[in-house]
């Protein structure tokens, strides 16, 4: 049986509400406002504020602080459009130079933690017995050589950070040019004015990329622990301290010419942009103007750096013998992926500047001897052979017979040729032989470069003088040797390339 709810109770009436007069009250312009009044006793009176006329003033925001200015980057080239160097000499690097190297706490290096007496031992120079165990240690790692520069370069970044800056962003071509550097070393350990005069190249060269005379410590170190790795059961005793040796020669004769280079020039020029012409779409010929007197001898090249790649550098030879005005030229081809050339033959324009590293090469006419000579170029590679031919001319043949072979693969890539003839027009003891690979042209001859030269007989008696692509040099110099052009007179930069 359901039950029904109970019906709800009347709720009670409400009793009605009595307001008395209400009185307007002036409420303050500005500051706290009063509060209202709560409730209060039945029948007592309601105060309401009046409306404020004007709204309250707002405090002024708490004052923000000044933002710290970043630290400028200062161009060495001030007024050079677009440039923002980092490389050597830039605050980053000076800045962690000074706080590695030249730090009072910075720890001694390894060589001051060993005994006396094998410090003493390690000072001495290579016996024949430390040149014979180099090279057997190099034969040993020569296999191994990319995995043993990787781990070298990352115990030097990993233990001395400040060296960082010295180097490209990529390592693939400075690990190549290291081992190579290390076998020239070794192979010319017995050779001590061949090595003086290597290493004195080396040295100087090296002031470009900001080395400094403490960086060669920590770098010995280093390498001594990277052979160390690599060459497991064959490392002993005598043949570390037969490496601390060869590398106390090597640092010794680097640091010397380094510092003798100082005392007379800078550790690169700065060359602004004044002329950039395209000569063929992959090929620009560029004028250059040094912040100052640039030394060098027709044959000879500069490395170069660019802003738009920091610490990448590449060499390229003069095309001019040295000018009364001090103005540079160099010949340079867009090759794939060349970051410089490509930077330089599409990216570069009149303003722009560059550095470049101090004049190398031994492309040079000895010009007391008065010999023939035959000069092959091919490419670009023409640049150097036409310094060569400018400054015998300015020099005065005196008697001496020139020819060139001037080699490309189409007729549209001898750039060069009108120039040539126009030499040869005004010089009757130069001869230009202009050589096609890929095509046939009334008047020029067909063929691959070095077999050109060979069809011409024997060259027996002459100063050889070979640029261009290394596969080309390398056969030119063989097809003039088998011609009767004995090997020490013929001349190239093949280690530079």
């Amino acid at each position: 049986m359901r039950v029904a709810p109970p019906e709800p109770e009347p709720a009670p009436e409400p009793k009605p509400l009595t307001l008395g007069p209400v009185t307007p009250v002036a409420a303050p312009v500005s500051g706290p406002q009063p509060e209202a009044p709560g409730p209060t006793a039945e029948g007592a009176a309601l105060v309401i504020p009046a409306r404020p006329s004007r709204p309250p003033a707002i405090p002024a925001p708490a004052q923000a602080p000044a933002p710290v200015p970043a630290p400028a980057i200062e161009p060495l080239v001030t007024g050079a459009p677009g440039l923002n160097w980092a490389g050597p000499g830039d605050h980053w690097s000076r800045a962690w130079a000074l706080d590695t190297l030249g730090a009072a706490e910075a720890p001694a290096p390894a060589a001051d933690l060993r005994p006396a007496d094998l410090r003493a031992a390690a000072e001495q120079p290579p016996t024949a017995r430390d040149i014979e165990l180099i090279r057997d240690t190099l034969a040993v790692v020569e296999p191994l050589a990319d995995r043993a520069t990787a781990h070298f370069y990352a115990l030097i970044f990993l233990h001395h950070p400040e060296v960082r800056a010295l180097f490209p962003a990529a390592m693939d071509v400075q690990r190549d040019r290291l081992f190579r550097a290390l076998l020239m070393a070794a192979r010319s350990a017995d050779d001590p004015a061949g090595l003086t005069e290597y290493l004195t190249r080396l040295g100087q060269g090296h002031r470009k990329y900001g080395t400094l005379t403490g960086h060669y410590a920590p770098v010995g170190e280093c390498l001594v622990a990277a052979l160390e790795k690599y060459c497991g059961s064959r490392w002993d005793a005598e043949t570390e301290l037969a490496w601390r040796r060869a590398y106390g020669l090597i640092a010794k004769v680097m640091t010397d010419a380094a510092e003798a280079a100082a005392k007379s020039s800078p550790p690169w020029w700065q060359a602004e942009v004044v002329e950039h012409r395209l000569r063929t779409p992959e090929i620009a010929v560029i004028t250059l103007r040094p912040d100052q007197a640039y030394p060098y001898r027709a044959g000879q090249y500069t490395t170069l750096e660019t802003p738009w790649w920091p610490r990448v550098w590449r060499h390229f030879s003069f095309a001019t013998a040295p000018r009364p005005d001090g103005l540079l030229t160099l010949h340079v081809k867009a090759v794939q992926a060349g970051w410089v050339s490509n930077a330089l033959v599409n990216r570069a324009a009149p303003g722009d500047v560059l550095r470049l590293g101090p004049a190398a090469g031994t492309m040079r006419v000895d010009h007391d001897r008065g010999a023939d000579l035959v000069c092959v170029g091919g490419g670009t590679g023409i640049a150097p052979i036409a310094a060569l031919v400018e400054e015998v001319a300015g020099h005065g043949a005196a008697g001496r017979a020139v020819d060139v072979f001037y080699g490309a693969r189409r007729q549209e890539e001898l750039y060069e040729l009108e120039a040539l003839r126009g030499l040869s027009d005004r010089h009757p003891w130069l001869t230009v032989h202009p050589v096609l690979s890929e095509q046939q042209a009334v008047g020029l001859l067909a063929g691959e470069l070095p077999d050109a030269v060979s069809r011409y007989g024997s060259w027996a008696g002459r100063d050889a003088f070979l640029s261009g692509p290394p596969a080309m040099v390398r056969r030119a110099k063989q097809a003039l040797t088998r011609a009767g052009v004995t090997a020490d007179r013929v001349h190239h930069d093949l280690e530079a390339l």
